[in-house]
């Protein structure tokens, strides 16, 4: 279930989790304030228990750095990766999930939006990479300059979109990819969506990105 942060309490929350990462223990209300520019601690109490409801905290309010993350319960949701997307050329979309993510419940994902797995480099320049896991939005008007999912001859492909005439070229954002061309009464050609977000996940254990 997505949790309908406020973008403030987005802020605080991504603070506290910062703030715990970087010196292993939470921020207390003082810090909270004045990180986000508050004279008293009362304005920071409020978006703390506005957290607390939706069960991404839990407070101790006895002690001094009472905030307790609660990650593993609240904060990710399993999501499933039906396909992967080529940023090079063309892959399948299959009809099952192939794998799934796990995404932040803070990230707002638009209604029958759906995930694919990118594959190659053709869009690097636009910092997306191999591995990367991006979020479709089927019902978003495609124009010129966003980035789109397609399918072309039974294969799937991530490219930025630009309408000329009666032509679409798909381009890519690596030079080493030469612009796709079709016509846009091609039957194999129909876009599936555009690209509304993208998410990478880091191992914890080296520190990459994956």
């Amino acid at each position: 279930m997505t949790r309908n942060l406020t973008e403030i309490q987005q802020k605080i929350l991504q603070f506290i989790i910062d703030f715990r990462d970087e010196k292993g223990r939470p921020p207390s209300l003082s810090e909270i304030a004045d990180k986000f520019g508050y004279k008293n601690r009362s304005t920071v109490r409020e978006h703390l228990q506005a957290l607390e409801k939706k069960g991404l905290i839990k407070r101790d309010e006895k002690v001094a750095r009472g905030i307790e993350l609660l990650l593993e319960e609240n904060m990710f949701i399993t999501r499933p990766v039906i396909g992967e997307a080529a940023a090079g050329s063309p892959v399948t979309i299959y009809p099952g999930a192939i794998d799934t993510v796990d995404l932040p419940n803070m990230i707002k994902i638009p209604k029958e939006s759906f995930l694919l797995k990118v594959k190659g480099e053709s869009l690097k320049d636009a910092y997306i990479f191999n591995g990367d896991v991006i979020i479709v939005n089927p019902n978003a008007e495609p124009g010129n300059g966003k980035i789109i999912a397609a399918v072309l001859d039974d294969g799937a492909l991530v490219k930025r979109y630009f309408k000329k005439g009666k032509k679409i070229e798909l381009v890519s954002e690596n030079p080493e990819f030469a612009p796709i061309t079709v016509d846009e009464s091609y039957p194999h050609f129909h876009i599936v969506g555009v690209v509304v977000g993208i998410y990478r996940s880091m191992d914890a254990k080296t520190g990459r990105y994956s």
